[in-house]
């Protein structure tokens, strides 16, 4: 079974920048996309953004796609999400995710088959 473990999240203003860490159990790392969905209250969740299993290919939501970063460290296991110029619309619960797909498929909403239980993203006008 693959675990998925998010941190990083908590409350920054509007403009500032946070890291998200999901620490993960897959070692076939070739064979996995990562991903990060969010979901605001009283929303439906939406993808942000995610990574191919070797790292060649990324897929953003085209709203965060000028300031958000996905990138992975096989060695430690972990896949990051950096967020620059954070909004207030941004706030929401991220989640980690994780499949044997493509970071084009998982976008699309195919192949997020394990999902971590979030971290808390605010911020504050």
């Amino acid at each position: 079974q693959v675990h998925l473990t998010e941190s990083g999240g908590g409350l920054v203003q509007a403009g500032g920048s946070l890291r998200l860490s999901c620490a993960t159990s897959v070692r076939t790392f070739s064979r996995y996309a990562m991903g990060w969905f969010r979901q605001a209250p009283g929303k439906e969740r939406e993808f942000v953004a995610a990574i191919s299993g070797t790292g060649g290919s990324t897929y953003y939501k085209d709203s965060v796609k000028a300031r958000f970063t996905i990138f992975g460290d096989n060695a430690k296991n972990t896949v990051y999400l950096h967020m620059n110029s954070l909004k207030p619309e941004d706030t929401a619960v991220y989640y980690c995710a994780a499949g044997p797909t493509t970071a084009q498929a998982m976008g699309a909403g195919f192949g997020a088959d394990y999902w971590g239980r979030g971290t808390l993203v605010t911020v504050s006008s």
